[in-house]
């Protein structure tokens, strides 16, 4: 008998289906089925019987699925100062480019911008964090030196005292099934004077079963005079830095396997932070790369298990940059649903060092 025309008590059904259907989804997503008769409907009842029809429509149902999951990425204005990214109805991550005010009881002074956060894990999760109690001034992920010289002025950009990152315009703005591009040109300002330009190009790639990563690729060229950037004394951190949401059983893997102590000035070219977060009741991480082709690689570093890696580059010795001379540097954040083993972080960053193999599956 049937299931589309079955009652409970045992009879077929005689009138066929008029009334409008609603099919859920996962992720909350709903399609409405127009009315549909399968004995009227001339493609539905060339079929031999009610039974096929009713596999025809699962399958048709089951396409639309399908479609609906291989609907690539898709950008949109959150707001008029942050710029979202999803893979079908999954959010990915957002880029602020606008000024985000400091929230009720932070300092007005720590308003930032040019930075990536929320960043999402593959299960939706939160990975990131922006204005943490400890660190007001730790944002997502995000880019930035305590020392930066200047004409004979000191500022400082990761306290974001002194000197500013201001959004100027887009460089692209590309999503589809194979991946989303952001690039972005930002200035560094001292009141009203534009002391580096800084591009800065997103690529992220579909989810895999188990993992996605997203390729940050950096160039800064001083305007009019040199620029010299420095570490933190004592600790290096000053670079691209990823600052995690809150969680416990916090793990930070690096290659020679876990560490149980935080790396201050510690030269690696990797490193992962993995843990049990509050918001999403699950356990997932990311990894930071640094590219073989960086400058001094590989770079120092700084970890914290209170959820910080940063990469300390040029570390704590001072490095002059020249004006209108580009400095670039390739990175990826590599983010993986549950732990992941020292052996399977080596596998996903050799896959990064070899462009081919751009965006592997982590073994099972």
């Amino acid at each position: 008998m049937c299931p589309l025309h079955f009652h409970g008590d045992g009879l077929p059904r005689t009138k066929p289906i008029q009334s409008k259907q609603s099919v859920h989804f996962p992720a909350g997503r709903v399609i409405d089925l127009p009315p549909m008769n399968p004995f009227n409907d001339r493609a539905f009842s060339s079929l031999p019987c009610a039974r096929c029809r009713f596999g025809a429509l699962l399958a048709a149902i089951l396409l639309t699925h399908l479609a609906l999951a291989a609907d690539g990425f898709r950008i949109a204005d959150v707001n008029e100062k942050s710029l979202g990214l999803w893979e079908g109805d999954k959010p990915v991550l957002v880029y602020n480019h606008g000024v985000i005010a400091s929230p009720p009881g932070v300092p007005a002074d720590q308003a930032r911008s040019s930075y990536v956060h929320p960043i999402y894990g593959l299960d939706g999760e939160v990975l990131t964090d922006d204005f943490p109690e400890d660190h007001y001034h730790h944002r997502g992920l995000f880019w930035s030196w305590p020392h930066v010289q200047v004409g004979g002025q000191h500022h400082d950009l990761w306290m974001l005292k002194g000197i500013r990152h201001q959004f100027e315009k887009w460089l692209d703005r590309k999503a589809d099934k194979t991946a989303a591009v952001l690039g972005v040109e930002n200035g560094w300002y001292v009141g009203t004077n534009k002391v580096m330009r800084e591009r800065i190009r997103l690529r992220v790639y579909p989810a895999a079963a188990d993992s996605r990563a997203m390729d940050v690729d950096c160039e800064w060229t001083p305007v009019g005079q040199p620029i010299t950037l420095t570490g933190a004394e004592g600790k290096s951190y000053g670079g691209i830095a990823l600052r995690f949401a809150p969680g416990t059983n916090t793990a930070i893997t690096i290659s020679s396997g876990l560490t149980g102590k935080d790396l201050p000035m510690t030269n690696l070219p990797w490193a992962d932070l993995t843990r049990h977060w509050t918001s999403g009741k699950t356990t997932s991480g990311a990894a930071l790369f640094v590219h073989p082709s960086h400058p001094d690689f590989p770079p120092q570093w700084l970890t914290r298990h209170y959820g910080l890696l940063s990469v300390g580059w040029p570390g704590v010795k001072p490095a002059t940059f020249q004006p209108d001379q580009p400095t670039s540097c390739r990175y990826r954040v590599w983010i993986h649903r549950g732990s992941a083993t020292a052996a399977q972080l080596e596998q996903a960053y050799e896959a990064f060092k070899a462009p081919e193999k751009a965006v592997p599956a982590r073994d099972k």
